[in-house]
């Protein structure tokens, strides 16, 4: 018999983190009647079993508006590969034994995972070892297959498409070229969707590789046709043909690659082939941030109320997911089998090019 559950968020944080925690949390206390632990800082909290705090409804008053998570986050704590100081080295090991032995401890009924592919993909390994999970698609990438839209993504969007509005403004006073690396590791949804939305000149995304010869050549062509600016959107995954993703840390005893300086590079490589006048901004951590869309709150509380509702029904190894505007649930084996990329010959990328927006191909 369910009753008591634990609940985590996990990975890079996302807004409306906090709208499915209060969610599930009202739902599984209101509904059900279970008590909810809230697991700190992604799986770190059932390495540390210290890491938990009981959730009752004053707790979560108030926070569906709020950026972040109340339980905090990271994208580092692999139980699969956990990094540990062994002889004077870093050293991944497989501790996911000590995660099963601390959440029996707990007496814990099901967990809630909230995450990415990543996090949801280390949730249906421990399933497999008998922890009773059920997913939460969060991704501001908007990179999980199976779910129509993660919550966090419409936020995201709407942060870089207000930044590239703002851009466009200075840009086009100081007739200047203007790179914005926006996030994107393998999928190009938020360059593609900020793009359009803020009607720029090229998109540079993961699943379409550029010439950034015939870049510079296309803002080039703006210039001498008497163009005063020009707007160049770039995935931080982006690629030139023939080449690789940069990084700007590729460290494995951490156990995440941190990609970076594609932005710059494109920045740099505009102003050297064209004498342009040709500034670069990453917007990073700024599209994690800030209060949640009403979209993506509503998203989000779907998304948490049925988590409940799927524990309540013993459907486990499964996650929440959004499918022609319904929420239901789906095994997470199918969830991350391979990740929801743009696809070049897709009616978004078609409409952005009918609308002149270059690809760099």
């Amino acid at each position: 018999m369910v009753k008591r559950i634990g609940i985590s968020t996990g990975g890079g944080d996302a807004p409306g983190l906090n709208a499915v925690i209060r969610a599930f949390t009202k739902t599984a206390i209101s509904e059900y009647g279970w008590e909810v632990i809230g697991i700190r800082d992604g799986f770190d909290g059932l390495i540390k079993p210290d890491h938990v705090m009981q959730l009752k409804l004053d707790d979560i008053r108030g926070i569906i508006a709020r950026g972040g998570t109340i339980l905090g986050t990271t994208n580092r704590g692999n139980p699969f590969k956990y990094p540990v100081h062994e002889g004077g080295q870093v050293v991944l090991k497989d501790i996911s034994d000590l995660v099963m032995e601390n959440y029996r401890r707990m007496e814990l009924d099901a967990m809630v995972i909230i995450g990415g592919d990543g996090t949801i993909g280390i949730g249906h390994q421990l399933a497999q070892k008998g922890m009773k999970i059920v997913g939460v698609p969060k991704t501001i990438d908007n990179d999980l297959g199976s779910t129509d839209q993660t919550f966090g993504f419409d936020t995201a969007v709407n942060t870089a498409t207000e930044a590239l509005d703002k851009l466009l403004t200075t840009a086009e006073s100081h007739h200047r070229v203007m790179v914005v690396e926006v996030m994107g590791r393998d999928a190009g949804w938020i360059a593609l969707y900020s793009g359009i939305a803020g009607a720029v000149n090229v998109v540079l995304i993961p699943e379409i590789p550029f010439d950034i010869a015939r870049v510079a050549e296309e803002v080039y062509k703006r210039s001498e046709a008497g163009k005063s600016y020009s707007i160049v959107v770039v995935a931080e995954g982006a690629k030139p043909k023939g080449g690789e993703a940069m990084y700007a840390e590729r460290d494995p005893s951490k156990g995440v690659a941190r990609l970076g300086g594609v932005g710059n590079w494109v920045g740099d490589q505009i102003s050297s082939r064209t004498g342009l006048e040709t500034r670069v901004t990453v917007l990073g951590h700024i599209q994690r941030g800030g209060s949640p869309t009403p979209y993506d709150r509503i998203l989000a509380t779907r998304y948490g109320t049925h988590a409940a509702h799927l524990i309540n029904e013993d459907k486990f190894d499964h996650m929440v997911i959004l499918r022609d505007g319904k929420i239901m649930g789906a095994p997470i084996s199918e969830a991350v089998a391979q990740n929801k990329c743009v696809d070049p010959k897709g009616d978004e990328v078609r409409v952005a090019r009918d609308t002149g927006i270059y690809f760099g191909d």
